[in-house]
């Protein structure tokens, strides 16, 4: 009961930090794994493979729920960078068998301490909330014609969504044409390499590094991009587990609470998030990122030597 109960307490806490920061939280599962549940560190790599993909993949059809009619995840970039990552996922996958576990561990340490570094920049980039003095009393909406977008008479049309601010609203679409025209696709290449290969050989889903990505090289706004993202975490999840599934050994007691308990987390924490003061959480999280990071390092160091 203990042990079940811990499960469902780290399922809450990596479900929280995946819907409330857009990802992120994935990378704490593997050393939650070893060190507090007592996986070794390859069925570790396996067992948050299938909790990463499908709590990936619960996100993922929530962003596609945010706005009826509409899609928030871009998906021909989505199939595109998971494309380019598959082989690296597959190779991955292979190598993460050969490697020793404390040179795995060691590895994973050091992809934390860069995670946070990533998630402290991030979060200094985020606007901070602004509340409304106490005493102020509401503005009258400017008047509007009938037929503008927010006037009570239009009805905007089913492909349309709100991407960048009120003024904009290009379609998901209009908006993936606009980055496809000024991408660097050898960039883009390699970045789906270099996240699926992160997939495959260290079971995480690489959100930190996607969600930059299509932000800064394909000029996606953050609505979309943190959909896209969830979405290319769940297909290198899974092509990283159809890679494994006939060696690798699944601990299903330890799976199964895990991973239900993330996925329900995480849609109440995508509900909330815009709520939730993001910019204090993510360094926070950065912050839990080193600690954690320095723990998994020290000691996998003093086992290698």
């Amino acid at each position: 009961m203990t042990t079940f109960l811990l499960l469902i307490a780290l399922g809450l806490l990596i479900g929280l930090v995946l819907g409330g920061l857009g990802g992120g939280g994935a990378i704490l599962t593997v050393p939650a794994l070893v060190f507090l549940v007592g996986q070794s560190a390859t069925a570790a790599t396996t067992s948050s493979l299938v909790i990463v993909g499908l709590t990936a993949a619960v996100g993922t059809a929530a962003h596609l729920r945010a706005a009826p009619g509409c899609c928030r995840v871009g998906w021909r970039l989505a199939l595109t960078l998971a494309a380019a990552g598959l082989p690296a996922a597959w190779a991955g996958s292979h190598l993460n068998r050969s490697v020793d576990p404390d040179l795995l561990l060691l590895a994973f340490a050091a992809l934390m301490a860069v995670a946070a570094g990533a998630v402290w920049r991030d979060a200094g980039r985020r606007p901070a909330p602004r509340p409304s003095p106490p005493n102020a009393s509401p503005t009258a909406p400017a008047p509007t014609s009938p037929g503008h977008p927010t006037s009570p008479g239009h009805r905007a049309s089913s492909d349309t969504i709100v991407l960048a601010g009120p003024t904009d609203t290009r379609t998901v679409a209009e908006a993936e044409t606009a980055a496809l025209a000024r991408v660097s696709w050898p960039l883009a290449i390699v970045g789906g390499l270099g996240v699926g290969f992160l997939t495959g050989f260290l079971g995480v889903g690489g959100g930190f590094v996607i969600l930059p990505i299509l932000v800064t090289l394909f000029g996606l706004p953050l609505s979309v991009a943190t959909g896209t993202s969830l979405a290319v975490v769940a297909l290198n999840s899974g092509t990283s587990l159809a890679a494994r599934v006939t060696v690798a050994e699944f601990d299903w007691a330890v799976i199964v609470p895990f991973t239900i308990a993330a996925m329900a987390a995480s849609v109440v924490a995508r509900r909330a998030a815009a709520r939730l003061p993001t910019r204090g959480i993510s360094r926070g999280f950065a912050v839990l990122l080193v600690v954690v990071a320095a723990y998994t390092g020290t000691t996998s160091l003093i086992h290698l030597t």
